[in-house]
Order: structure tokens, then C-alpha cells, then sequence
């Protein structure tokens, strides 16, 4: 089984029509004069006729004209409407980036929008994934900048102009076409796969390269900054740009794992509840990175994260998000086995609580932590018992660094080794050798004859700051 494909469409246009991408936010009329900036390159899609009374064109650019639009010249005739002639310049569509998620809305199969209202994607979701469809609307022109980290831009579909091209063939047959140029710009490449995710656990998104332009967009879209959360130490889910109040769950998960059947069985016997009103969730397969020792960075892991945040307000912020979450989570501990869960653990940041991992269930795992302290031990032990037999691990001590002489002593000579027909053992974790001569200071004679004495010192211990 696969995972059900995702449509995402582009929201912005070019059209000649759309008062938005006019200055002063109005379409040309009669007596106006159309100003197209001459070196912005730009693709027009006009609906009905024009008619004007000058118009500049760019030097690079199109006009796409449906059945029924035309340009005639103003011959003077009084118009409704528009009594003073203008300068209307055409607004530049240059800054649109396909890493907005401003820009970009989720649709159904057939174009519909999503209106259930209670699922969401994180915000790097909301750009297209690499298994998504991707949808220019039709009778529609755009430009859109696709500078990415990426050396391509994996998508399963793209549609134009009501065309679809779902085949690699088929699109690069369009990029050589005279309006791919005029509608796609950037360093980037788009590369159609004509697949999906074949993974019936579903698939990682893939925008983590451009994880930094989508918040960047994002975060220009809301004034600069993030707006401020309602909670303590509030959660900062994987993929996401602001940090939320609510719940979060990462779930391990085994082969029989199906994504869609599992947000399927969440929305319908949860989420539908008349309890969790208000509550909005987030499932997707996502990749933690895992570093060594905390600082290297080694690999990622892939994990199902579920967010869940509520319209809760004051020190309810987040509350029936956690209760959902509470219930999410004694559901995998009743079924999780059943249903290819090995592991949950969830985390929740209220406007009562701080943030923390309050509960978690584990099914047939041993956790990295123990398995990642034995094998420390193992190579720690192995080390000792490997310098040992090579008799290094004796001659440590000696070392001038481990020592450090005080004033005292600096006159005097180093310390002659014990003669090798000493018969003492060595004990590995001890440097054996012969005592300093203190005046007034007599040898126990219970320890060893006199001229085959045995002493112990201890690298943490100077018999010079006894001294007086």
C-alpha cells in the first residue's frame, strides 16, 4: 500500500485581471497607461478584453490570451468609472519563493479545498513534499522563484494551464518551451518523478535542506518574528518554525506501520470527539538528527510525530490538546503492538504547566541510552586490559606533565627505579618504586626485607605537602 497522494496549490497569479498585482489595487481602465517595468520578465494571462489608453511593455515576457481577450486603443469615449487616467504600473512578482508556505494551500484530488479544519501540516509540509502533486491553477499565469539548498526539487505531478505532467519526459519537454523560463526562475530545478511515496509508513517530507527559507518567508509573512506562545517553555515540533503550546507524540514504529490507516483510526474514534473541539492536529513521519556524544552530527532516525495544539486561552492554552494527547497515548499502550507502535512518548506545554516529557510507553525496545553505556564500558575496559598487557599503563606516572614539583624540591634528584630482581608484584592501577629517605623517617619492617622493600604511590597523593 501507498500513502494517499498530497496536492498542494499555488496561490499568487499574474493574471491582468487580479487587482492585487496592480498598484493602487485596481485593474486599468480606459484612460489610464499601463507601465510594465521594462526589465522584469513577466507572463500575463488576460480574461476578457482591454480597453487602454497607452501600454509599456517589457522587453521580455508574454501575453497569454483566453478566447475572447483582446488590448484596443481608447478612442476617447467617455467610461464609467474611470475619469482621471492614470499611470497603473504592473507590481513586481519577482519575490514570490516556492519556500513561502504563505503561499502554497492544500487541496483535495479533485481541487477541492481541505474544510475539515482539524489537521494541519508543521511548516515545511506546507510546501510541497517530494511525493507531492503540485497545482498551478488552470486559466492562471504565475512566476515563481525557485532558488533552493537542493541541486533539484523532487515533486510526483506538476499541472499547468490545466495540463498535467506526471512523467519526467513530459516535463522537460515543457522546460524547453518558451513559458517555463517566464514562470519559473532561481537556481533551482524542478524534477518530476511521476511517484509516489511507496512507503505505507509513510514518507519524510524532504524540505529540510530549505527548512531556513521557509521560516525565513514565514516568518517575514508574520512582522519579522514569531508571535509570542501562551505557555511556558513552549514545544518546538520537528519541521516547524514557531514554537507551539499543546502536546507533541513521537512514536517508534515497527514494518506493519501504516500512516494513513493510523491518522485515519486518530481522526475518527479521537480527534471527532465533541470533547476535543478546538484541538488541531499534525501527523507526518519526520527525521530526528542523532549526533555523537551530542556534538558530532551522525544520522537521522525516522519517527511519527503527532501535534496537537487547541484554541485555548490564558491558562488554558493547551489543556484539551494534552487530554487528547493523555488519550492518544493509552490507546498505543492498550493497541500500539497491534498497530506497529513500539514506542511513544509524548510532551506537553500548557498556560498552567512547564513543558516536559510527562508520559511515555515502551513496547519490546531497549533504549539507545543503555546500549550506548555498555558499549562505552566494554571499549573503557578493553582500553585499561590493552595497555595493561602492552605495560604502558605503569609507566604513566612517570610522565614529567603528571607531576608538578613544588619549590622545595627543585633541588633535589629524581628517583632511582626499584632493581630489576625486585620481587614485589605490580599492580596496574600503582607505579611501584622506592621511597624518598626522610631523615627520622624508619621503613615498616613487617612489609619486606631490607633491601627488597615494596611501597605504593598514589598518583592523587604528594608526599611533599605533608612536608613541613
Amino acid at each position: 500500500a501507498t500513502v494517499t497522494a498530497v496536492y498542494k496549490q499555488w496561490i499568487p497569479n499574474t493574471n491582468f485581471e487580479t487587482s492585487s498585482n496592480w498598484d493602487g489595487s485596481r485593474v486599468p481602465c480606459a484612460r489610464d497607461v499601463v507601465h510594465f517595468e521594462k526589465n522584469k520578465v513577466v507572463s500575463v494571462f488576460v480574461t476578457s478584453p482591454h480597453v487602454l489608453t497607452d501600454m509599456y511593455l517589457p522587453l521580455n515576457g508574454e501575453f497569454v490570451l483566453a478566447s475572447g481577450a483582446a488590448f484596443a486603443a481608447f478612442d476617447g469615449s467617455w467610461d464609467p468609472g474611470c475619469d482621471s487616467g492614470a499611470t497603473v504600473r504592473f507590481a513586481n512578482a519577482e519575490h514570490n519563493s516556492w519556500f513561502n508556505p504563505m503561499l502554497w494551500q492544500a487541496v483535495s484530488p479533485v481541487g477541492e479545498l481541505e474544510s475539515s479544519g482539524q489537521i494541519f501540516s508543521v511548516d515545511e509540509e506546507r510546501v510541497p513534499c517530494q511525493h507531492d502533486d503540485v497545482i498551478f491553477q488552470p486559466e492562471t499565469s504565475f512566476r515563481v522563484n525557485i532558488d533552493s539548498s537542493q541541486q533539484v526539487i523532487p515533486l510526483r505531478s506538476i499541472s499547468v494551464m490545466g495540463q498535467e505532467f506526471s512523467s519526467p519526459e513530459a516535463w522537460a519537454g515543457y522546460l524547453r518551451g518558451p513559458s517555463a523560463p517566464l514562470q519559473f526562475h532561481g537556481n533551482g530545478t524542478l524534477q518530476v518523478t511521476g511517484t509516489g511515496c511507496p512507503d505505507k509508513s509513510g514518507c519524510a517530507c524532504g524540505n529540510t535542506l530549505d527548512g531556513h527559507r521557509i521560516c525565513t518567508a514565514l516568518r517575514r509573512s508574520l512582522g519579522g518574528q514569531c508571535p509570542p506562545a501562551a505557555c511556558r517553555s513552549p514545544l518546538q515540533p520537528l519541521g516547524h518554525c514557531c514554537r507551539v503550546c499543546g502536546a507533541t507524540i513521537s512514536l517508534d514504529f515497527t514494518p506493519d506501520f501504516d500512516l494513513q490507516q493510523y491518522r485515519d483510526r486518530v481522526v475518527q474514534t479521537l480527534l471527532s470527539q465533541p470533547r476535543y473541539t478546538g484541538v488541531r492536529m499534525a501527523m507526518s513521519k519526520v527525521r530526528k538528527a542523532q549526533t555523537f556524544l551530542g556534538l558530532i552530527p551522525r544520522s537521522s532516525t525516522p519517527l511519527i510525530q503527532i501535534v496537537l495544539i487547541d484554541d485555548g486561552a490564558g491558562a488554558q492554552t493547551g489543556t484539551t490538546a494534552e487530554q487528547l494527547a493523555a488519550a492518544i497515548m493509552e490507546d498505543i499502550a492498550q493497541h500500539g503492538e497491534g498497530l506497529g507502535i513500539s514506542q511513544g512518548k509524548m510532551e506537553v506545554a500548557t498556560g498552567s504547566t512547564f513543558s516536559g516529557q510527562v508520559g511515555s510507553h515502551t513496547l519490546r525496545r531497549v533504549t539507545a541510552g543503555t546500549v550506548l553505556g555498555l558499549l562505552f564500558g566494554l571499549l573503557f575496559l578493553g582500553g585499561i586490559l590493552l595497555l595493561y598487557r602492552k605495560g604502558k599503563l605503569r609507566s604513566l606516572p612517570r610522565l614529567p606533565a603528571l607531576r608538578v614539583p613544588q619549590p622545595w624540591h627543585r633541588a633535589e634528584e629524581p628517583v632511582s627505579p626499584e632493581p630489576a630482581s625486585d620481587k614485589g608484584f605490580d599492580n596496574p592501577m600503582f607505579y611501584v618504586e622506592p621511597p624518598d629517605s626522610y631523615p627520622g623517617e624508619e621503613t615498616p619492617q613487617e612489609m619486606a626485607p631490607k633491601d627488597h622493600q615494596v611501597f605504593y604511590v598514589n598518583p592523587l597523593y604528594d608526599a611533599g605537602k605533608m612536608e613541613t
